[in-house]
Parts: structure tokens; sequence; C-alpha cells
């Protein structure tokens, strides 16, 4: 799977937002301080769309529909495994542990937490 750029990734949590939408669209998610030209964005969907990333269909006007073609979890899913295996040597409890340490989480926060981890080892 390709890396995505800070700005790809952008465009593709909008995407993943909207099910599907216009470059006009995407730029209406946007906060208008932080907004870049349509340009910009329509130059980052055709880049997406070349990375398979992307796809669409005509609308009635000019332009086009664009819709993701990856799930949003499938993408997390790959890039955490690679975050893992490259600061935490593929262990996931050594993951674990430093969150729990950078957040200072309570007996009854682990607990909770352990809760969920059977919840869904059960399924």
């Amino acid at each position: 799977m390709v890396e995505l750029t800070k700005a790809e990734e952008q465009m593709m949590q909008l995407l993943w937002k909207l099910k599907e939408g216009t470059v006009q669209d995407v730029l209406a998610c946007m906060e208008e301080s932080k907004r870049p030209s349509r340009t910009t964005v329509s130059t980052v969907i055709r880049l997406l769309e070349e990375k398979g990333y992307v796809g669409h269909k005509p609308t009635t006007g000019r332009g086009y529909i664009y819709y993701p073609l990856l799930k949003k979890e499938e993408y997390s899913h790959h890039h955490l495994k690679d975050f893992i295996k490259r600061y935490f040597d593929n262990s996931f409890p050594a993951l674990a542990c430093f969150f729990v340490k950078e957040n200072n989480l309570s007996m009854q926060e682990l607990d909770e937490l352990l809760k969920e981890i059977r919840k869904g080892s059960e399924k």
C-alpha cells in the first residue's frame, strides 16, 4: 500500500466523511482559514485517483463526483500495523504500555480497557 502525503491523507479523510462528493463539496468541508485553492484540491484528488485510492463518476454538469475506493478501516489497519512495526518493534504490548504511561491511566481506566478488550476478543 502506497503511503499518502499529509495533503492526500487529509483529502481521503474528507472523502471518507462525505462518502462521495465534488471538489466543491470537499472544499466546503474545510475550515475557511485553512482552505486551499480549488485547483490544489482537484490536483490532490487526481493524484489519489492515479494511486488507486479514489474513483470518479460524471456529474450532470462539469466535473466529477469522487468517492473513496479504499475503506478507512483498511487504510487505518495497514498503517497502524506499520507504525507498531517501525516504532515499537512490532509489539502491540509495547505500544499499549507506551500509551498507558503517556496518558497516566488510573487502575479503573485500565480495568475498563481490559473489559473492552475482552469484549472484542469474544466476537
